[in-house]
């Protein structure tokens, strides 16, 4: 029965270490990342056919590398993680996973993941994924705390994948790979603001300066989410017009685009968490929609 017990208690910290190292990742967010560097590689000019076994190691370098990012941003955050209601439960916050332990498994993780991109692909992909994960991790992170520029900071490594996946494919940084680029950077803003309008109050008790006004979720802050929310609008017709897409993605980008518009206009004039929640939903359904429309109206 000892023996039992003892297998049952091992298998359990196992499956404990397991569910860590999975929140350590971020795994839900890092998955949406990969997404579209994957999505990018497949939409490359020199990609005309899917090959199941490059697109799961590019998938699988790119979350290792974004997982790698994740996990320093909870080493380096882990006091101001443990203030926050929202990330106490962390492995590192909480005390469950030493600081040491978090450092390992990033190296190891980010060395790993470059390796990928690098072997299987080409240099550039992997000196992309290097460069996205330092500035993530070493200057937005910090920076957080300093000034609101931080999401302007942290927007280039979030829509690094879309060049990371081009240049996998492509071999290059070309017109097609900066167009989605350039997409996935200004959708940023209205999704991240509305996240930092909802968690305003956690953030501003850890000491992260992440809405556009000193003052919170004001009109300022909700109309720079319309701003960038338009901006979404030209920057969508750069895919038809690089011909990377046909009319039918065009017409699709360009209806959401609108979407996501009227949904920061409605939080401008409602000035409600409701509002600012419908526009981070909106934002989840925004991305894997365009992604779609341009893989299946690609030239």
């Amino acid at each position: 029965m000892a023996t039992q017990s003892s297998d049952i208690e091992s298998s359990l910290n196992k499956s404990s270490k397991l569910k860590d190292y999975i929140a350590l990742v971020k795994f839900s967010l890092t998955t949406m990342v990969v997404f579209s560097a994957v999505a990018s590689y497949q939409l490359a000019p020199k990609i005309k056919a899917y090959d199941y076994k490059m697109l799961l190691l590019l998938f699988l370098g790119g979350f290792l590398v974004t997982g790698s990012a994740n996990a320093i941003n909870q080493v380096v955050e882990k006091d101001t993680d443990a203030k926050m209601k929202r990330t106490a439960k962390r492995p590192i916050a909480s005390g469950r996973m030493s600081e040491a332990e978090g450092w390992v498994f990033a190296i190891v993780t980010g060395l790993a993941g470059a390796f990928i991109l690098y072997y299987w692909f080409n240099f550039l992909s992997a000196a992309l994924a290097v460069f996205s994960l330092f500035l993530y991790a070493f200057i937005y992170t910090p920076l957080k705390k300093v000034n609101s520029i931080s999401v302007l900071v942290g927007a280039v490594p979030g829509a690094l994948p879309c060049l990371i996946g081009w240049a996998a494919g492509n071999d290059d940084v070309s017109a097609g790979g900066w167009a989605l680029f350039a997409m996935q950077f200004f959708w940023q803003f209205p999704h991240f603001w509305a996240i930092a309008w909802l968690a305003h109050k956690d953030y501003e008790g850890a000491g992260f300066k992440l809405l556009p006004s000193v003052d919170g979720p004001t009109k300022y802050s909700a109309i720079q989410s319309v701003i960038y929310s338009l901006l979404l609008i030209p920057v969508g017709l750069l895919p038809y017009f690089t011909g990377m897409s046909g009319m039918g993605a065009l017409i699709i980008i360009l209806l959401a685009n609108i979407f996501m518009v009227w949904q920061s206009v409605r939080l401008y004039r409602e000035m409600e968490a409701k509002a600012a929640r419908r526009v981070m939903f909106s934002s989840y359904i925004y991305l894997p929609v365009v992604f779609w429309a341009l893989l299946a109206f690609k030239n």
